[in-house]
């Protein structure tokens, strides 16, 4: 006969966030605001950095005088790098995928919109064109700018945000 089974107990609190959270208390309320006129950048490269043996990749776009890099993961910077260099995996990446459905789906990426900076996370908006309907959808910058590359979409970043990579 089996044995019974103990349910293990449960915290007390699951209101609120664990110790090990940046922040004490409750999450601070994100109010996303107008972070300045929309300026056009391209990707200048995909770059490795190394610091204490932690290797760090990141995509660097610009405006042509200002310099944005923005912290990505490893597939993301094989995404984009392999765009950026016009050569081709034996399979398609996620992001080549996405952009055969909705190329079949006749969905076009407009644009690319890096618009927001908070608690040192950039935050990237898709415009998409359905039929006559443009939507925004959210999306992680360097999943956008691999988008952005593959339909040769426009990217913009928020002229503050250029202007804070000025301050690094």
């Amino acid at each position: 006969m089996p044995e019974e089974y103990d349910e293990p107990e449960r915290p007390e609190n699951l209101d609120e966030p664990p110790a090990f959270f940046p922040y004490e208390g409750a999450a601070p309320i994100r109010e996303p605001g107008s972070m300045g006129e929309l300026i056009e950048v391209t990707v200048e490269g995909v770059y490795r950095s190394e610091n204490n043996g932690q290797i760090s990749q990141f995509v660097l776009v610009t405006d042509g005088d200002r310099k944005l890099p923005i912290l990505i993961g490893p597939f993301e910077a094989q995404a984009i790098a392999m765009e950026y260099e016009g050569s081709r995996p034996d399979r398609p990446l996620t992001h080549d995928l996405i952009r055969t459905v909705m190329q079949r789906a006749d969905i076009v990426l407009d644009r690319v919109v890096i618009d927001d900076f908070w608690n040192t996370v950039y935050y990237a908006k898709l415009y998409i064109v359905v039929g006559k309907e443009e939507m925004e959808i959210d999306a992680r910058p360097s999943d956008a700018i691999a988008l952005a590359m593959r339909f040769d979409s426009p990217i913009f970043v928020a002229d503050s945000i250029l202007d804070s990579s000025l301050d690094t």
